[in-house]
């Protein structure tokens, strides 16, 4: 049997790519991609719903511009990108159209399974193809019963054997849904059952039996090729079985969602920024009543400065995690439950943003030429695609429920102590108010424990959401602390400086304390019966120092505005 290269931590990125070629990499992206799609051209695409794969394969062509050889480990013709090279990218991609970025990020999610299973000669193989050739990949996981449940999958491979009883081929057989690039990939892989187990294989394109639907006709992303895929008796060689050892297919999806799911937090943070960077735009331009709409606190405060607070928040969060996965660290440098908060966070808040920017612009916001209802379109997909943002709330509540029984009930009180110690040399970053948050959140905890309230799905994804904001706030304000302190985050964005930062952060964490501890009491009221003790846990919660908490916020909300607008005192 073949032998597997070993998945070390942090194997989707090796030294990574340098800080200056990374922003070389990223600026010659939005050059070609300003050059090869026009704002007439995108809006046309879109209208037709039709993928450009011209312009798909010139962006995947190394002679052209190559830029899926960041995803590529430099041993198989690649950059060697990280986790964090990786999200730059995507972001950057999602800014000039998230179903483009879709198109090209679909050629990775594609080889996941080879990135983390394969032998080394079929990575050499497919992996080296992707790079010198370009070539167009596909990821067969979902289907139309399943959905993102890939345990429930009905796709079959059956082994065929020679008259010796030894394996030579698969046959395949069942249907795919919602593949991005089903129509015009060059290779899919493909997650079928075998009698050992779930399995990825490698399915060229025009192998017999092998069939796809036409184009959906979707709600949003229409540059990107989406397509059903049928599978009626396909038959693969054995050599098509990724890692030559049947059953490890589930394995190999766990080890990539982190990551994966890290890439898609990118679209949304990306779509989310570029739909209020063109509200921030119109409204300086936009006057009412003698005044542009830049200037009307009322305007700014509830459409611009929340929603790009959130954003940021979300970056934040993203980038501690890829440095995370870079560096190997947590399961194995998977970090499947930081990746679930971090797409929760940033799409959630993207989708809001894209939201808000339509109403910016009012009545020309829900028009086509001003774009930001095609970006609320596109950008909507990034709370559904790898995972919704329901399957986010479950896999963050289920694994930080155990992890809060396993810390004997302790966990969250700990980081809430890590943050007080931040506040104690920055006491400007929020790190005190993030650990109110912390603090209630072990309080709303213990009361679903004591009064067993997790038996209840909608409490348990209520718990999901404010985990997340809870850990949200907590990165925010140490990563603000970091930089305060003059730490250079070389590959991060460099739009607001630390003061800036600090107070974004500080928005940040009020609004995530007053979620934890009034929304999480809300949850807790409501589902514990009548003369609970779970009540009695509540007098804990810390709301009215949650509560006191909220003084100076909207000073901070006007500073926030004022670096947005580039105002100065």
């Amino acid at each position: 049997m073949a032998e597997t290269t070993p998945t070390a931590p942090g194997h989707f990125g090796g030294a990574g790519v340098d800080a200056d070629l990374l922003e070389s990499v990223i600026g010659a992206l939005g050059e070609f991609v300003d050059g090869a799609l026009s704002p007439e051209l995108q809006l046309e695409l879109d209208h037709e719903d039709r993928c450009p794969e011209d312009i798909v394969r010139a962006m995947l062509d190394p002679d052209t511009l190559g830029v899926q050889l960041v995803f590529i480990p430099e041993a198989y013709g690649g950059m060697d990108g990280g986790a964090f090279d990786a999200y730059r990218v995507c972001e950057a991609m999602a800014r000039k159209d998230i179903g483009l970025a879709t198109a090209v990020f679909a050629t990775f999610l594609g080889s996941d399974p080879i990135v983390v299973g394969a032998t080394e000669e079929q990575k050499a193989e497919w992996l080296g193809a992707i790079a010198e050739r370009g070539v167009v990949f596909a990821y067969g996981a979902t289907e139309p019963e399943a959905g993102s449940d890939l345990g429930a999958m009905r796709t079959k491979a059956k082994p065929v054997t020679d008259a010796d009883g030894k394996v030579t081929a698969y046959r395949i057989n069942g249907r795919k849904q919602w593949i991005s690039n089903g129509s015009i990939a060059d290779y899919t892989t493909i997650l079928a059952a075998t009698p050992e187990g779930p399995t990825w294989f490698v399915v060229p394109k025009g192998t017999p039996g092998f069939a796809a639907a036409p184009p959906e006709d979707k709600h949003g992303l229409r540059l990107s090729n989406t397509a059903a895929l049928f599978l009626d008796d396909v038959e693969v060689p054995v050599s098509a079985l990724i890692g030559a050892e049947a059953g490890k297919g589930l394995v190999q999806a766990q080890l990539v969602f982190g990551y994966t799911r890290l890439m898609v937090a990118a679209f949304g943070l990306g779509g989310g920024w570029a739909a209020l960077d063109r509200a921030i735009q119109y409204s300086t331009e936009r006057v009412v009543a003698g005044t542009p709409l830049s200037e009307k606190q009322g305007f700014t405060h509830k459409l611009i400065v929340p929603h790009a607070v959130r954003l940021e928040a979300a970056r934040h969060f993203m980038e501690d995690t890829a440095d995370k996965i870079d560096r190997g660290l947590g399961d194995g440098g998977a970090m499947n439950t930081e990746g679930a908060i971090a797409k929760y966070l940033a799409t959630e808040a993207g989708n809001a943003a894209a939201d808000a920017a339509i109403q910016a612009h009012g009545g020309y916001g829900y028009t086509r030429p001003y774009v930001v209802e095609k970006i609320k379109r596109d950008v909507r997909i990034t709370t559904i695609y790898e995972g919704t943002s329901e399957i986010m709330e479950m896999t963050v509540a289920r694994d930080r429920w155990q992890l809060h029984l396993k810390s004997g009930f302790r966990h969250f009180a700990g980081r809430a102590a890590d943050l007080r110690g931040v506040h104690a040399s920055h006491p400007d970053v929020g790190a005190d108010v993030a650990a109110l948050g912390l603090d209630a959140l072990g309080v709303i905890l213990e009361a679903c424990r004591v009064a067993r309230l997790t038996r209840s799905q909608h409490v348990l994804f209520r718990l999901g959401e404010l985990i997340s904001y809870a850990e949200g706030a907590a990165a925010f304000s140490e990563r603000a602390a970091a930089i305060l302190d003059g730490k250079r985050f070389e590959k991060t964005p460099t739009r607001f400086d630390g003061p800036t930062t600090a107070t974004m952060a500080r928005c940040y964490a009020r609004e995530a304390a007053q979620r934890v501890a009034l929304d999480g009491a809300r949850w807790v009221a409501g589902a514990a019966e009548p003369g609970s003790p779970a009540f009695a846990a509540l007098a804990n919660i810390g709301a009215d120092a949650v509560l006191a908490a909220q003084a100076g916020l909207v000073a901070d909300m006007d500073r926030v505005a004022d670096a947005l607008y580039h105002r100065t005192a």
